[in-house]
């Protein structure tokens, strides 16, 4: 059924107890805000092909219970009527706060008009940024918010959110976590194809810092002269090559010292999608990390699909060093790809792996590391190690061995090691 949504399979603090549903939107329903505003398309105006700009619905949540007051442990949003959107994901103002509890959404597809069933969201999303103390962690514009869910186009939502219970003792109740405060919704219209020519050179002429380029590198030869176990350049589809609106993110580029490992992580936006859809999939997380998260630019430096396509992520350029925003304490000196879907429960597809393994041999092998071999990255601060520490890592490594989190999921991070061994034989070791 085209329209069908993803499910989000990440783990949650705790689960909780169903909510009813709530009545039809009042005329007293807070308004939304719009960043990046953009008039819907009509399908007679334009094609499926044609231009049209993307943009970001915000949704504020009111309380669902008797408890009104800030950060109530029940809130929601009733089932209304909304512009276009493909990509969803709840936001609350403080990046400090953790959200201990249950988010779920349901979608209406636009294509049918049939409301989906409800889909979770990871709520453990934190991990997943730049390091502590870093200018772009501290430029005061970084908010709290779970990870992304891609449902295909859509025209209605549904929220519900619940904190989690405390268990109670012989002489207390159950007590109820509060929720963040400022929770809202935002849904992501990611756009459609590419921006046109004249759309481009503004943007380009904009930015002088950074090279044209063209929508795709070809794959190229290893030169084994220079870098004498630097695998193959793959394939790689720039950020033109996916429709990257430039003028979103912050201007210029913020580069670290060199490459000394690679973080493999999953975008945990659910796997219904088509590879087709993937640019769309990647503009909707690009808007989703600059707009809604506060980030300066898309977080991981690369993103591979699970037909094995490779895109670039974060600007400023595919060879060179760029700090990136994720993995929370260890982004200086390393590199994050992110394969698009959510793999906790459902194996990983032998393209992605394929793609892992040939885009590290390249990366990883132009500054010298050994896919199959140790490294030491110093601790930026986390949850695993304090800052400062000096942390022995595998040049390929999962999201986990820097920060605990589920991320990159229970099947991929399985695979890991088939990807060391193939990285590794395209590098000539």
């Amino acid at each position: 059924m085209r329209g069908f949504l993803a499910s989000s399979t990440g783990v949650t603090c705790a689960a909780a107890l169903a909510l009813p549903l709530a009545p039809p939107a009042a005329a007293t329903t807070p308004a939304a805000t719009t960043t990046s505003p953009a008039p819907p398309v009509t399908r007679a105006a334009a094609g499926p092909e044609a231009y049209a700009a993307g943009g970001t619905q915000s949704l504020p949540l009111a309380s669902r219970s008797s408890d009104r007051a800030p950060g109530a442990a029940e809130q929601g949003l009733a089932r209304r009527d909304v512009r276009p959107f493909s990509l969803v994901g709840v936001v609350w103002d403080n990046p400090a706060t953790e959200l201990h509890g249950r988010v779920e959404v349901r979608t209406r597809a636009t294509a049918t008009g049939a409301w989906s069933g409800w889909r979770e969201l990871e709520t453990h999303n934190a991990d997943h940024a730049a390091d502590p103390g870093s200018p772009e962690s501290t430029s005061g514009r970084v908010r709290g918010a779970t990870a992304p869910l891609w449902v295909g186009e859509s025209d209605g939502v549904e929220v519900r959110v619940r904190a989690e219970t405390t268990p109670g003792t012989a002489r207390t109740a159950p007590a109820r976590s509060r929720l963040p405060g400022g929770l809202r919704i935002d849904l992501v219209d990611p756009g459609k194809a590419a921006p046109p020519p004249a759309h481009r050179a503004r943007t380009e002429a904009a930015q002088p810092a950074e090279p044209a380029q063209p929508a795709v590198l070809p794959a190229r030869p290893a030169r084994q002269k220079t870098k004498p176990h630097a695998g193959p350049r793959p394939r790689i589809t720039t950020r033109r090559g996916w429709g990257a609106e430039e003028k979103l993110r912050d201007k210029g580029f913020v580069y670290t010292k060199k490459v000394k490992a690679a973080f493999v992580h999953h975008s945990d936006t659910g796997n219904n999608y088509r590879c087709s859809q993937a640019p769309s999939v990647i503009r909707g997380i690009y808007r989703y990390h600059v707009n809604s998260m506060g980030w300066r630019d898309l977080g991981y430096n690369f993103l591979v699909d699970k037909c094995g396509n490779i895109y670039e992520g974060r600007a400023g350029g595919v060879a060179k060093p760029v700090l990136g925003a994720h993995t929370l304490g260890f982004n200086s000196n390393s590199v994050g790809i992110a394969v698009l879907g959510t793999y906790s429960s459902k194996k990983p597809s032998s393209a992605a792996l394929k793609a892992i393994a040939r885009l590290t041999a390249w990366k990883v092998g132009l500054y010298g590391m050994n896919p199959r071999g140790k490294t030491y990255l110093k601790s930026g601060g986390g949850n695993l190690y304090p800052k400062g520490e000096k942390v022995r890592l595998n040049v390929i490594s999962g999201h986990r061995d820097g920060f605990a989190t589920n991320c990159p999921g229970k099947k991929l991070y399985a695979k890991l090691g088939t990807a060391r061994a193939k990285a590794a034989a395209y590098q000539g070791r």
